[in-house]
């Protein structure tokens, strides 16, 4: 689902589900990007959007693209086991 911001820009709403070890997740985001801090990844249940927001922020990323490493993260970390 899409909507508009006042720019008119579209906005993805859909929400992003982590599953998963997080602490791995985590852990390998920081290896892939060394700037980020222990508190940039640290993820609550229930809190994603926080985490979205806190890593656009850090990474100077749009919502899209941290989804995006968010899942290419998981993916990675799923195909290793």
């Amino acid at each position: 689902m899409e909507t508009k911001n006042k720019e008119g820009e579209k906005k993805t709403s859909e929400l992003f589900k982590f599953s998963g070890d997080l602490d791995k997740q985590s852990k390998a985001l920081q290896v892939k990007y060394p700037k980020l801090s222990s508190e940039d990844v640290k993820f609550e249940s229930g809190k994603e959007l926080d985490l979205i927001k806190r890593l656009e922020n850090k990474l100077q990323k749009d919502r899209n693209e941290v989804v995006g490493i968010l899942k290419s993260n998981y993916n990675s970390i799923a195909n290793a086991i």
